[in-house]
């Protein structure tokens, strides 16, 4: 009867662990769903290394909270080794996390993520050097980290916020913003539009291209001004009768005012107008 008990009481754990770990699956299919277009049956979630790794992390994590630190960096490197993602037994991180690809991601030990936050591949959430305590980022709800990029330091990266790929964050960012840049900057603020439902990495403001064109625009018109003024002064001088030296002269001949023919004016200008931008210090 004892070895009867022990049967149906394993079997009955077996099934709960099944339950539970088909359930994992489930929700974990419904969040690589939302923001991967190539997953398609459950089954595919097995084939994510976000997936392995995570499940890894939650053993880790647990360990390293219980203060065997050594086991959980074991079991995070053999997780590091298989799946090319590096995350820190210590590290914090909530419900709906998602690593796209994920080959060469890093998440340093005192980091913190939220719900909902989105990374892909290459991206660094590390520290600047051997600072003591709170020395990674921490990423609130929402956020998506694109390719490449590297979030550096003790900051705090806002609610539904982007950063661009390559971008290199060594600052602050408030909510609902776009950085780009090295270093980043924010490009666009307010953004109402959450980056977790659109996963759109290439449609950013590019405030290099935007700068461009103010400063071609600035310069067209201190051209023109220039011109004015200059034609203003001859104008002037020939009202009052006054005498004009032989370089003056030279400057008033036909085939020496080619370069006066050439005022660009506001309607014929080859720039495109800047939209309107709100541009941040840099981050």
């Amino acid at each position: 009867m004892h070895f009867r008990r022990i049967r149906k009481c394993k079997r009955h754990e077996d099934g709960g662990m099944i339950m539970t770990w088909l359930k994992d699956l489930k929700e974990n299919y419904e969040v690589y769903k939302e923001r991967d277009p190539a997953i398609r049956t459950y089954w595919d979630v097995l084939l994510y290394p976000c997936y392995h790794v995570m499940r890894a992390h939650r053993k880790a994590h647990k360990l390293w909270e219980e203060g065997k630190y050594f086991e959980a960096r074991l079991i995070s490197q053999r997780a590091a080794r298989k799946t090319g993602i590096e995350i820190h037994p210590g590290a914090t991180i909530g419900k709906g996390f998602f690593i796209d690809h994920g080959t060469g991601v890093v998440i340093g030990e005192t980091c913190e993520i939220g719900d909902n936050v989105t990374l892909y591949q290459g991206v660094t959430l590390g520290g600047t050097g051997k600072e003591q305590g709170k020395r990674h980022p921490t990423l609130e709800d929402g956020v998506m980290v694109s390719a490449g990029a590297k979030v550096l330091g003790s900051i705090r990266i806002g609610a539904n916020s982007k950063i661009g790929a390559g971008s290199v964050v060594l600052k602050d960012v408030p909510p609902n913003c776009t950085v780009v840049g090295v270093p980043g900057r924010v490009v666009r603020m307010k953004n109402k539009v959450v980056p977790r439902e659109t996963i759109d990495q290439t449609n950013l403001p590019d405030p290099i291209l935007q700068d461009m064109q103010v400063l071609k625009r600035v310069n067209n018109e201190l051209i023109n001004r220039m011109i004015s003024i200059e034609e203003e002064v001859r104008r002037l001088r020939a009202e009052k009768g006054g005498m004009m030296s032989d370089g003056e002269r030279l400057c008033e001949a036909p085939h020496l005012r080619e370069k006066h023919d050439v005022e660009i004016r506001p309607e014929e200008r080859e720039y495109e107008e800047v939209q309107d931008c709100v541009f941040g210090d840099n981050i």
